[in-house]
Formats: structure tokens, sequence, C-alpha cells
């Protein structure tokens, strides 16, 4: 891992959740010599979403891996074309092309794909079924977790789900994708072909949608993996 620590790491958060849940990540990262960054945005909408994260990209004092979950994947596909970001991490995220939004991509379904129980929206925001949280979204975090994860949920905002990418960073940076097998929210398949797409490097991981939550030491592993990649690049 010589030298790949003076690559700094940006963590962005998914939708119906807040940056909190990367406490683990950003702990083995540290431990491991990164400086992390965590983005607080409020999955409102996707132009202040990309903005909150320039905001923090712009503060970083050298390259940066951009590692989006979820929703979060939409906006580093946007925000990754900052200047300072040297390559991107998907994790069980979206990685749209040119127009392509969180509504466009999940318009069509694979047959037979759980459907996430997402209530009718409330004055433009979403939230998901509390009693049908940890089933969906962290099937493999511990009881407790989930809980407080479902009680503690951010509305999403509907104009965030509908923010078209305009032009898709990793068609000009490298990026890598963690595959979660076990995702009730974003169907594995999906992940997959979103993955190949963007000519990922791509491995698989055994986890719901929330890995970064419940196996924060291989979605950390990945990042340094990037994190080393884009430094042999750069030297």
């Amino acid at each position: 891992m010589s030298g790949s620590p003076k690559v700094n790491v940006v963590l962005v958060h998914g939708g119906f959740v807040d940056g909190a849940g990367w406490l683990g990540v950003y702990q083995q990262l540290r431990k491991d010599g990164y400086r992390v960054s965590v983005v607080q945005h409020a999955t409102a909408s996707l132009a202040d979403d990309v903005a909150a994260t320039k905001r923090v990209l712009d503060a970083q004092d050298g390259p940066v891996i951009l590692v989006g979950h979820s929703y979060g994947g939409v906006v580093i596909t946007e925000a990754g074309n900052h200047p300072k970001v040297a390559g991107l991490v998907y994790v069980a995220a979206f990685a749209p092309d040119t127009g392509e939004s969180v509504s466009s991509l999940i318009a069509n379904p694979p047959p037979g794909a759980p459907v996430p129980p997402i209530l009718p929206p409330q004055e433009g925001f979403l939230l998901l079924d509390k009693s049908k949280f940890q089933a969906s979204f962290a099937a493999d975090v511990d009881g407790d977790t989930a809980a407080f994860m479902a009680d503690s949920q951010v509305p999403w905002g509907v104009d965030a789900l509908g923010g078209k990418v305009t032009r898709p960073a990793w068609a000009a940076k490298p990026s890598w994708y963690l595959v979660a097998t076990e995702d009730r929210m974003i169907p594995p398949e999906a992940q997959r072909l979103m993955s190949q797409r963007a000519k990922a490097t791509a491995v698989e991981e055994r986890g719901s949608h929330a890995i970064y939550v419940s196996k924060p030491n291989a979605v950390a592993q990945l990042i340094e993996q990037a994190a080393e990649g884009v430094s042999a690049r750069a030297g």
C-alpha cells in the first residue's frame, strides 16, 4: 500500500439514510492511513446533492476516490467529473448513463425482482415501510441497528429520483463496483449490468443493500484497491 494513503476518500450515502452508516468503513480506512470525509447531503434534489459533494471535494488537498452507495451512485456519477476525483467506487449503487435517473433505471425491474416497500409520497418525499425495512434494506444487519436505521430514515425527495445525469464520470475515469448478491432494493443483476456498462472492476460479496454497514471491511478493501489502482496509474 505504499503511497496509496496519499489518496483521499470521500463517502456519499444513498436514499433513506445519512452518512452515519459509513462509520465502520470510515474507521477501517482511517486505521489504514486514509484521510476520509463523509458527505451529508439532503437527498432532496440531485443538483443540491451534487453541489454538497462538490463542496467537500473542493476542500480536499489531493486526489480523491469518490464512493457512492445506492442513490449516492447517481451523485458520484455527476459530481465525479470534479478535477480532484481520480476514481469512483460504487457500492450496491446506481451507475446511470447520460440522461438517466433513478426513476428511469427502476422503471423496468427484472422479472421476479423484489419490490421495495416504498410508501406513497408525502409532500414530495418517500419513506420505506418501517415494518419491512430490515427485510428489504438491511437483512444482514443486527436487529437493533436495523431498527435504528428504520426509525431514523431520511425522507428521500421525489425530485432526487428524477434528477438526470448530464455526463457520467465513469466514462472518463476508472471505476470499481461492489455487487451485493443478496440485495432486495437494487436487483443484483441490475448491479452487474450497470457495472459492466461502466467497465468497472467488479467484485461480488454476499450481503444486503446495507452491505456498507454489515460488511464494512469488504467495502473498505475495495476502496483501498481503487486507491492503489489510481496511485499506480499516477506513478
